[in-house]
């Protein structure tokens, strides 16, 4: 939902948690794809990530204990622990290698230094050895340098408060206020057909054969059939209460993100759900207003 959006950065944490590896993997393969379409940035963290989610990614940040162990290019990290010491079995995963590498209790299996004896290497000992390492040599010289911001791009910074246009957004609220519509159109079936019901019952207890009129008393009568025909129109339209309820917090979720402006959820849905109200206030009027004996010139 906030690839929608017109953020740029975007952090994820723990997106892998109740997916399997092959929902895992189509989703961090997406995103890959986004980054490198789009320029985006993406940060996300895994736990024990499968192999073939791992090759995904462009850069590998490893924390342990509160330190940062590894910051840089994925080809580069094996070659970094083989410069502490540790080497990755062939086939073994290179994401449960680094979570087992710096662990007191795995990390002895992992030492191929035969002619030197092993001794624990703490995570505080990799965090400086990383500084001394090639890429964390190169990332320490970078970050010296300070930023010019006069150098920046133009694009790099938002500078619309929409994503796209105000037409655009109003067109993409739309066709999704159509689509939600498409997918409850059996509560509008049913509200159609519960007027048809009700419609028939009224014709049979306000049937003008039945109704004297000409008489200023009698004005009582047709007052109660207005009145009845009032009420069912307003409660036969309280079953759509529940669905704007229920999609609020969305709705509010989405405007404070700033994906479309809020005038284009209230005129979408003026559009699209006026014309069924009318067709339901018509589906009524037809079947009960002659039988009711209501004055029956255009008019009126």
């Amino acid at each position: 939902e906030m690839l929608t959006g017109p953020a740029r950065a975007l952090f994820m944490d723990e997106i892998s948690t109740g997916l399997d590896s092959s929902s895992t993997f189509q989703i961090v393969k997406y995103v890959s794809q986004l980054v490198h379409v789009m320029n985006d940035t993406v940060m996300i963290s895994l736990l024990q990530p499968p192999p073939e989610t791992y090759n995904l990614f462009d850069d590998i940040i490893l924390l342990s204990e509160g330190y940062m162990v590894y910051h840089g290019p994925r080809g580069n990290i094996l070659e970094f622990f083989e410069s502490a010491g540790f080497r990755c079995p062939e086939r073994k995963g290179v994401a449960d290698f680094l979570q087992e590498v710096t662990s007191k209790k795995d990390q002895q299996q992992y030492w191929y230094l035969d002619q030197e004896q092993y001794r624990y290497v703490p995570v505080l000992e990799f965090a400086e050895h990383y500084k001394s390492f090639h890429v964390g040599q190169q990332m320490l010289e970078e970050l010296k340098i300070p930023f010019e911001k006069s150098k920046t791009h133009p694009a790099a910074l938002t500078t619309s408060k929409y994503g796209q246009s105000s037409w655009e957004s109003f067109k993409a609220v739309m066709s999704r206020e159509q689509l939600l519509m498409k997918r409850n159109s059996f509560i509008y079936i049913f509200k159609v057909s519960q007027l048809i019901i009700l419609g028939l019952m009224a014709m049979t207890v306000f049937l003008r054969t039945e109704m004297p009129h000409g008489q200023i008393s009698d004005g009582a009568k047709f007052f109660g059939a207005l009145t009845f025909s009032l009420i069912t129109i307003l409660f036969n339209g309280f079953a759509e209460l529940q669905l704007t309820i229920k999609i609020l917090p969305t709705f509010y979720k989405q405007r404070d993100f700033l994906f479309s402006p809020p005038w284009t959820f209230g005129l979408a849905n003026i559009i699209l759900k006026v014309p069924v109200s009318f067709v339901e206030a018509g589906v009524w009027v037809v079947l009960t207003y002659y039988v009711m004996g209501f004055a029956p010139s255009a008019g009126r």
